[in-house]
């Protein structure tokens, strides 16, 4: 029982499986009439979380909610085909290249997850790359 108290407190972020993961970006550019997938990584995975049925000051200290965040976080460059010449056809995605099991920075990251209301694919109008 100790050892797998242990494992689980030294070693969550491994257990947990937060890690990399190849994700699609759909980027839309109505101005120059395409859509263009990205491929990237992003983090994704379980993290160690607990919560207290103690309340006030004694119960926070036992309280441990952990999100899979990027450590390392890096922005390349892509360009749209296609694009009429008065529209910059760059643009800048993220690509993540580290991940690990931590408290959310609410200053960087969305650390609520959001139900997808729209499908992430482009839209049906453009037309296609």
């Amino acid at each position: 029982m100790l050892f797998c108290v242990l494992l689980i407190l030294f070693g969550g972020d491994v257990i947990m499986a937060c890690s990399l993961e190849n994700y699609t970006l759909y980027v839309d550019r109505h101005e120059c009439g395409h859509c263009m997938a990205i491929n990237t990584t992003i983090c994704s995975g379980m993290c160690f979380t607990q919560d207290t049925n103690v309340p006030g000051f004694v119960g926070k200290r036992f309280l441990i909610q952990k999100g899979c965040m990027h450590r390392s976080l890096v922005y390349r460059a892509a360009r749209m085909p296609g694009c009429p010449h008065h529209i910059d056809p760059v643009f800048f995605y993220p690509t993540a290249r580290r991940c690990r099991c931590m408290k959310c920075n609410t200053t960087k990251n969305e650390c609520v997850h959001k139900p997808k209301r729209m499908p992430n694919k482009c839209s049906e109008h453009l037309r296609a790359v």
